[in-house]
């Protein structure tokens, strides 16, 4: 998707008791173009940037799209990254700049690495009359931050858990691994537990983690989520317990990833080093430069999306707290 933001704003961050859990509280940000839909945005914000390389997180639904049409994103760019497109429900078409079409459908993962530049469309199919899902960036490290474009499907197989199920799409968890690449250590699954249930995770205490609450009731060592919000773990520990104190069904993504220590400066759609290099990545955009190429075949109200006008002072990097 495109960062309708600039410059994303703070959020909410807060300590809660139980086991250094800290949560991070989402705002709402219109996302989508001339058909936005509200998203819960909860990474970046000041307090804390990242969660391994996991940079930006949006979650939205389920809304009822078959009046508005739902989402129609038309080109836009990307550097520095790879996008991440998991859905809960509905169906989006996906176009970009490699040739690549292809659907982004429950349960699949669609991984885009935009690496030295990439354009892409994003459409929700005639047919989906509820969109619901997770929109996620992975920073690339600075050594492939300008890798050859890619793209990637999975559908990872249902992992039938003790009192859970769970979709390893990135990394490895509960002896299951997926088979999509990663230019640093991480880690992304979908986990559901049952009403009254307690998944305890063996994880890498080496990792970072997220908990990312979609539906249901579910608490993280003991500290209860909200709608959208994300659970944070410092590294350290090697168990992970979730528990639905609920009556129906808990859905939670699982992000995690060895700390990114890199400086890194976000802006619209663009992940650099430093301020000319967004500045950079802009003027070619705006140049429709070869850098991005061309995607075909999409057939939106608009050719493509034009950047934002840079700010009037230097953009800065966004660190994690120490």
């Amino acid at each position: 998707m495109s960062n309708t933001e600039a410059d994303p704003a703070e959020l909410l961050c807060r300590e809660r008791p139980g086991e250094g859990v800290t949560v991070l509280t989402p705002r709402d940000v219109p996302l989508g173009g001339p058909r936005a839909i509200r998203v819960r945005r909860t990474l970046p914000q000041r307090q804390r940037s990242l969660i391994g390389a996991w940079c930006f997180a949006d979650h939205y639904g389920p809304q009822d799209v078959s009046a508005s049409g739902g989402m129609d994103v038309a080109p836009h760019p990307h550097t520095g990254l790879q996008t991440a497109s998991w859905l809960f429900s509905g169906e989006i078409e996906h176009r970009d700049s490699i040739g690549t079409h292809a659907m982004v459908r429950p349960g699949e993962l669609n991984l885009m690495t935009a690496g030295h530049g990439i354009a892409h469309s994003e459409v929700s199919t005639s047919d989906t009359s509820t969109l619901h899902g997770v929109q996620l960036w992975i920073a690339l490290p600075g050594e492939h931050r300008d890798t050859a474009r890619d793209f990637r499907h999975y559908a990872p197989p249902l992992l039938d858990l003790p009192g859970a199920t769970a979709r390893v799409f990135l990394g490895s968890l509960a002896g299951t691994t997926s088979p999509v690449p990663a230019f640093t250590p991480l880690l992304g699954a979908e986990l559901t537990v049952e009403p009254g249930e307690t998944l305890a995770l063996d994880v890498d205490p080496a990792f970072e983690h997220g908990v990312l609450q979609d539906i249901g009731s579910v608490t993280v060592a003991g500290v209860a989520l909200g709608t959208g919000e994300l659970a944070y773990l410092a590294p350290g520990a090697g168990r992970l317990e979730l528990a639905n104190p609920g009556t129906e069904p808990a859905r939670v993504l699982l992000l995690g990833g060895t700390p990114f220590t890199e400086e890194l400066v976000m802006w619209w759609n663009f992940v650099g080093r430093g301020h000319d290099d967004i500045a950079e990545y802009r003027e070619a955009w705006q140049a429709q430069a070869d850098r991005f190429g061309r995607v075909e075949g999409y057939q939106g109200s608009t050719a493509w999306l034009p950047a934002p006008t840079l700010p009037q002072v230097r953009i800065k990097p966004r660190r994690n707290p120490s």
